[in-house]
């Protein structure tokens, strides 16, 4: 029996609890192999209540930092000792660094997304189409301005969290920001550079639900961007690249992200190529 699995067995006996390998944790323990780093990452549920007591843990511990998902991204503020720019700006956090013993949070949601988009396209200047204003699009929102576009339609069915995000991004970053209500088929404006869908719409298992817009007004200069990582190939990447345009899946979002977190926490750039390897394992 290796030491690996008897480590996992006395984590599980430790927590009470099964502790199961999720594509973040298999993507980054590749990439810790593959760097020959001695690392672990760990995924653990932590309830509402207990999240005050789970950060006070990984501060006793001396965790280099951890990953934090919903419904934690902004009640866990409250115990960190700072944030960085982004996720002050979006006011939500989903990765946490120690430096010099203090606990900061960062958001990499939208830096990962960014990343993914400079390898097509130089996001300064552009005209942006975004669909959705949850937290995906809060953070890729604010992480594409700040990266210099010139200005970003938001196109959301709730009016009241669309004009929010709308708002924010007008308040407090350097695009012009605008919001269209989602209540019938969308045609995408001519001159925009970069579409982008930071939805739900598409993700396992509502595989065959297709975005309410005007494919036809989908041209080859656009970057077609979706965040949804399961399924990889959602109608939206299908039809986009039918269309002739360039195409970002969310397994790019979803790899750039974790590039930035291993960096933040080892100081080591890793290969992203073995971390894309390891989620096209899981999704097939």
């Amino acid at each position: 029996m290796s030491k690996e699995l008897n480590f996992k067995q006395e984590l599980t006996a430790a927590f009470g609890q099964p502790i199961s390998e999720n594509p973040t944790q298999a993507m980054v323990e590749a990439a810790y192999q593959h760097h020959g780093l001695d690392w672990r990452y760990l995924t653990i549920e932590v309830a509402q209540d207990g999240l005050e007591a789970a950060v006070a843990g990984a501060r006793a511990m001396g965790f280099a930092g951890f990953n934090c998902t919903i419904p934690h991204k902004v009640k866990v503020i409250e115990y960190l000792d700072g944030l960085g720019e982004s996720a002050s700006l979006m006011g939500a956090v989903n990765c946490v660094v120690q430096r010099d013993g203090k606990l900061i949070g960062e958001n990499t949601d939208g830096k990962g997304f960014v990343e993914s988009l400079k390898e097509l396209t130089n996001p300064e200047g552009k005209s942006v189409v975004m669909f959705g204003a949850g937290g995906a699009a809060r953070a890729i929102g604010v992480e594409v301005a700040l990266a210099g576009a010139s200005s970003i339609t938001v196109v959301n069915r709730s009016v009241e969290r669309g004009e929010e995000l709308t708002q924010l991004l007008n308040d407090r970053v350097p695009a012009e920001a605008n919001f269209v209500s989602w209540d019938s088929t969308f045609n995408i404006p001519e001159g925009t550079d970069v579409v982008i869908n930071a939805t739900s719409i598409g993700l396992f298992p509502d595989v065959d639900a297709r975005l309410n817009f005007n494919i036809d007004t989908l041209t080859e200069a656009m970057v077609v961007a979706d965040v949804i990582p399961n399924p990889p190939q959602t109608n939206l990447v299908k039809d986009a690249r039918a269309k002739g345009c360039k195409v970002i899946d969310g397994l790019g979002m979803l790899v750039n992200q974790g590039v930035i977190g291993i960096r933040y926490w080892t100081g080591v750039d890793p290969d992203p190529r073995v971390m894309r390897a390891a989620l096209e394992e899981i999704f097939g």
